[in-house]
Formats: structure tokens, C-alpha cells, sequence
């Protein structure tokens, strides 16, 4: 029985499909290559968006055109805000909402007439149960989220905090660096607030003790929310973790207006991220700053938007993502009233964009000439990422003595279709 998993959304789905890719293989099903056709197909889905919304539905309806044959399941995120109308989906066998996502396995073998298999939160609980990646593997460390932001719905479809012991995530990361995993990946929906529902315990107290108890020569944080940085969290990217720790910081603005930041309950103002981020390039001025930004909020006036261009120009800045803001039913934002028109959402996204890919330039730019460690993805040197986060490519195609997964030094040279081209040292 072979099977496809395609995974939309975050890094922690990234994670989420790893552990079900394990445990069907655990239970003797094989993964699909690319030239075979697939006998069960998973997509792991997305809603933060009416756009990723959509993209499942696609996804769905050509898995039931390439695969005809096969058992269609439908699982994530937007399996679990919308099971009855993917239920009425004439191309989905399967409808498994995240909080059967334990059974999910056991759910499928049900359907297909297999014996009974351990639930996913078995299997993952064992790290011997973890499936390899290639040159880097997501690890979560929590999941759900307890903050109430206003036109957000992933609270509801991932549900409230909860984190990962951390003696288990020590022996996961162990695991897969025992087999040559070069970079860990760090995974959450609210990655600050790990710890909270343990003893003794927090983010800062989990990086000192995976930087002592493992031997993980990268290890990369995800995402984490400017109110939860502080000094001493960023101290150790200057210290212990000052060769490990990658020095990428993904940190959420959402909006660059004080006004809409309130509309939205975030937990910080303009000024606050713009100091946040002027912290991070004081501590470690090489490191990289990216950001989310919700373009087109309801009430975002056209001094509101003026407000977050200004903003982002303030904030040094090496790439983003800009998102038109998109109704989710569930939350409050969806029954506010000064919706925008989507033409003025659309305009005012291409204008945060065209700024952002400005940033984006400069700060390639800004690393010309400088050595930096860069972990090759495949068999070639073809493309990598640096630590600080710097897609490269070798000018060259040398791939003698060339070991799998391996980090090498490079020095930046210049800059072409958004990649960096380098010269090994």
C-alpha cells in the first residue's frame, strides 16, 4: 500500500506530516515516489486563509483526478473548521478533523480493513518512531494557542496550549541527529509560550538544554511573537548557542498602525516591534528578520496604511509575507464592519510587497563579501540555506567529495533571480 501525503500551511503541519508519514510507514505502508501512483493520498491542510482554503479544495479535486483509484483523505487544519462541507465533497473519501488526528491512522486502516494500529500520539512518543528527513527535520514542541486575536481561527482549529515535555523533545532531536540530520527546526503555534503547562520550564530553559544534551549542529526557530522576546532569550545566540543557533528571527508585525494593532488584540504596539527589532540587530547584526503582515484589515483607513509602510521601512527587514486580510468565520474580526473592498486590498498589498522586496535585496546585498556556513539541500550544491536564513548556490557544479547534507563555508558574491551565488572556501 503505497501513499502521498501534500502538506499546506506552516512549519508545525510540516512536523505533523512527518510523525502520520512515520507511522503509516511503521505500519507497513511505503511512501510514494514520484514516478508511482498512490494507492491512499493525505492532504494536510490549511484554513488560515480563504485563499488556503481554496488551494485544498484544488488539491483534493486533482488528487481524485490523478489518483482514481486511490483512498482520498482529507485532514489539518481546514478538516477541522470545515468537516461538513469537505463531508459533502464527492472527490474525498476521508474526512479526519485535527482533533482525530491521533486516530488518524487507525482511521484510515479502519477504512481499508486493516488490523488495528497504535494512535499517533504513541508513536510519537517514541523516538524510534520518527521519520528521517533529509537536511532538516521539524520537530513541535507545543501546540494550540490561548491568545484571542481577532481575525484569527487558528485557536479554534488547533485548540488550546500544549506543550511537549521536554525530556521527549531531547530524545526526538537525538534520534534523527544520531542519523545525520544536520539542522533542527523548532515548531509551535505560540513557541514562546512553551513551558507554561509544565513545571519548571520555558523556551529559554529548552534551547540551554538542547544545546547541552544534544549534539544538533544547526538548530532554527520558527516563529515567535515580539511581546514574548526578551534579553535573556536573546542573549544566548550571543553566547552557548552562539555557533548553533541560527541566527534567523521570524517575528509577526500583522499591522504597522497602533490603531488596527488594537482592533486586532495584538499584544504590542509599533513602537515596541520597531524596538524588538532594533534589539535583535544591536545583539547579532548579521542576523536575518522576517515578518507576516495582514494587508486591508477592516477599518484600515488610508493613514492606517501610510502608518505601515512607514513601519516597515523603519525595520530592518530581509523578507516578508503579505497577506490580504481574509474573513474566517469563528472569529471577531469576521463580523466588524469597514470591510475593504478587495481591489484596495490588493493595491495596498502590492505596495507592502514592493517594499519588502527591497528589503530583500539590500540585505542580500548587505552580506556580500561575508563568509557564512550554508547547509546544502540534495546531492548537489545547487541550493542551501544559510544560518541566516540566505538562499545560496555554488557558482560552480563541483560535486566531488561531496557529502550528503553537509555544511560548508561560503562567501557571498552576488545576487540573481532572488539567489545568492557563492564561492566555497
Amino acid at each position: 500500500m503505497k501513499f502521498l501525503i501534500e502538506t499546506h500551511g506552516c512549519k508545525l503541519n510540516t512536523a505533523d506530516s512527518q510523525a502520520i508519514s512515520n507511522q503509516l510507514i511503521n505500519n507497513g505502508y511505503q511512501l510514494s515516489k514520484s514516478s508511482d501512483t498512490p494507492d491512499l493520498f493525505i492532504l494536510n491542510s490549511c484554513t488560515v486563509t480563504h485563499v488556503a482554503d481554496k488551494k485544498a479544495r484544488q488539491a483534493l479535486n486533482k488528487a481524485r483526478r490523478q489518483f482514481p483509484k486511490a483512498l482520498v483523505v482529507a485532514a489539518g487544519c481546514y478538516s477541522e473548521r470545515s468537516y461538513e462541507d469537505l463531508e459533502q465533497m464527492s472527490s474525498i473519501d476521508l474526512v479526519v478533523p485535527n482533533t482525530k488526528k491521533n486516530e488518524l491512522v487507525s482511521i484510515i486502516s479502519s477504512a481499508l480493513g486493516y488490523e488495528e494500529v497504535k494512535t499517533l500520539e504513541e508513536n510519537l512518543n517514541s523516538n524510534e518512531d520518527l521519520l528521517l528527513g533529509r537536511t532538516r527535520a521539524s520537530i513541535k514542541i507545543q501546540e494550540g494557542c490561548d491568545q484571542v486575536c481577532a481575525y484569527c481561527i487558528v485557536p479554534k482549529v488547533r485548540g488550546r496550549e500544549r506543550s511537549i515535555p521536554k525530556e521527549k523533545i531531547i530524545k526526538n532531536i537525538n534520534f534523527f541527529v544520531n542519523k545525520g540530520c544536520p539542522e533542527i527546526i523548532l515548531t509551535g503555534t505560540q513557541l514562546g509560550s512553551y513551558g507554561f503547562d509544565l513545571e519548571n520550564t520555558n523556551l529559554i530553559d529548552l534551547i540551554k538544554s538542547i544545546l547541552n544534551y544534544t549534539d544538533v549542529k544547526r538548530l532554527r526557530i520558527s516563529s515567535i511573537q515580539p511581546s514574548e522576546f526578551s534579553e535573556d532569550l536573546l542573549s544566548i545566540w550571543s553566547n552557548e548557542g552562539k555557533r548553533r543557533l541560527c541566527q534567523h528571527f521570524h517575528i509577526p508585525l500583522q499591522s504597522g498602525s497602533n490603531q488596527i494593532l488594537k482592533s486586532m488584540r495584538r499584544t504590542y504596539t509599533k513602537e515596541e516591534f520597531i524596538l524588538c527589532a532594533e534589539k535583535v540587530k544591536a545583539e547579532l547584526p548579521e542576523s536575518s528578520i522576517t515578518t507576516d503582515i495582514i494587508c486591508g484589515y477592516p477599518g484600515e483607513d488610508d493613514y492606517s496604511h501610510e502608518e505601515t509602510k512607514e513601519t516597515i521601512e523603519k525595520i530592518e527587514l530581509s523578507d516578508g509575507h503579505v497577506f490580504p486580510y481574509s474573513k474566517r468565520e469563528g472569529t471577531s474580526a469576521f463580523f466588524m464592519k469597514n470591510q475593504l473592498d478587495p481591489k484596495i486590498k490588493s493595491q495596498r498589498s502590492a505596495e507592502l510587497r514592493n517594499i519588502i522586496q527591497r528589503k530583500f535585496i539590500k540585505f542580500r546585498k548587505s552580506n556580500y563579501g561575508k563568509t557564512k556556513s550554508v547547509l546544502w539541500e540534495g546531492k548537489n550544491r545547487k541550493s542551501g540555506l544559510t544560518d541566516n536564513y540566505i538562499r545560496v548556490k555554488a557558482n560552480h557544479d563541483d560535486t566531488s567529495n561531496y557529502p550528503f547534507s553537509s555544511i560548508e563555508d561560503v562567501r557571498l558574491e552576488k545576487l540573481e533571480n532572488n539567489v545568492v551565488i557563492s564561492k566555497l572556501i
